[in-house]
């Protein structure tokens, strides 16, 4: 009895691990501190840019009507 209990007990735990792999988990990913930090400085430039860009487009009508 025992000997089959064992057996039963491996093959389910494989089982169950096999099933759990399939499953995708709701948790997001893990961003690391330093790759936070990098998103965040090229987020600051885009905006940066943006700006600057925004800038050049209503300074422009005002060139031209002068």
């Amino acid at each position: 009895m025992n000997r089959k209990k064992r057996i039963n007990q491996i093959l389910k735990s494989k089982q169950k691990k096999a099933n759990a792999k399939l499953h995708n988990s709701n948790k997001p990913r893990y961003i690391s501190k330093a790759e936070r930090a990098k998103m965040e400085a090229e987020a600051q430039q885009d905006n940066v840019i943006i700006d600057a860009q925004e800038t050049e487009i209503t300074e422009q009508p005002a060139q031209d009507n002068a």
